[in-house]
């Protein structure tokens, strides 16, 4: 016959839903402090410079469109006009056509395939960091 009289402790039972829960509470607390978006690449940030670009020029008649390069920066006078096909041409850029991104301080090269009246286009933009944001520029 089997006694099963023994009283067994609940101790380690409690200890292990404690240690459970400080986990999950680690977990959530990390994900507080250091989200996603500090988890971004130089390389996507300049990236997402040269699609603002793109996108506010096709939204804008300006040339630059505000706000997404240098002051002082001609389209023009830095030959991205004409690799863009110049002020009326329709520009798209495709997300995946990036590459070769360096940072040396606060410029920064990266090629980008942008299409141009439908045709595939790679050149290699400059930008400079201006209060932490990236623009495109000539240095």
């Amino acid at each position: 016959m089997v006694d099963q009289t023994d009283k067994r402790s609940i101790v380690p039972f409690v200890a292990a839903a404690v240690i459970a829960i400080l986990v999950l509470i680690g977990i959530v607390v990390g994900g507080l402090l250091s989200p996603a978006e500090k988890n971004v690449t130089e390389a996507d940030r300049l990236a997402a410079a040269v699609t603002n670009y793109i996108d506010a020029r096709s939204r804008s008649d300006l040339r630059p469109p505000t706000g997404v390069a240098c002051p002082g920066f001609d389209e023009e006078s830095s030959g991205l006009g004409e690799r863009l096909g110049g002020p009326k041409s329709v520009v798209t850029i495709d997300g995946k056509g990036f590459a070769n991104a360096t940072v040396n301080g606060d410029r920064a090269k990266i090629d980008a395939t942008v299409v141009v009246n439908g045709t595939p286009s790679t050149s290699t933009w400059k930008l400079t960091s201006v209060d932490g944001a990236w623009l495109v520029c000539t240095f």
